[in-house]
């Protein structure tokens, strides 16, 4: 699913860009699996296709997808996008923690906070997993 935000700040085609590594890293799109064309996403996301085309070189450029000529674009190999992103969130989580250390938290709050958002994220997924297969998911991409 790509939902846009208008209000965002940032330019279309790094949106763009977020949202389907997202679906790569996550397992929506699949190794080796096809992108839609740079046409019918733009399309179905009501932008310039030159956004989409912006957006798949910078996806090539970072290693997420590969083109084939007279083809399209395919996911490149997942494991190394899911590691790539462990390795981001591993130094975002170092940060956290010591700001959170500065801040005057304990140990056994941190444990609390992430059990509490772990449950709640799986209760999350398992919803939109009932979702899904009751047909009623309301995704694009």
């Amino acid at each position: 699913m790509i939902l846009l935000d208008y209000k965002d700040r940032r330019p279309i085609y790094e949106q763009v860009v977020e949202k389907l590594q997202d679906l790569m890293i996550c397992g929506v799109l699949e190794q080796d699996s096809q992108l839609p064309s740079v046409r019918s996403l733009a399309t179905e996301l009501s932008i310039n296709p030159n956004t989409i085309q912006r957006a798949y070189a910078e996806l090539e450029r970072r290693g997420f997808i590969y083109s084939v000529k007279g083809r399209g674009s395919f996911v490149s190999d997942t494991s190394s996008i899911r590691a790539l992103k462990v390795s981001e969130l591993r130094k975002e989580l170092g940060s956290w923690l010591l700001e959170a250390r500065n801040a005057g938290v304990t140990e056994d709050k941190v444990h609390c906070w992430v059990a509490e958002d772990w449950k709640g994220q799986k209760s999350m997924v398992r919803e939109e997993e009932q979702r899904d297969k009751s047909g009623k998911s309301d995704e694009t991409v």
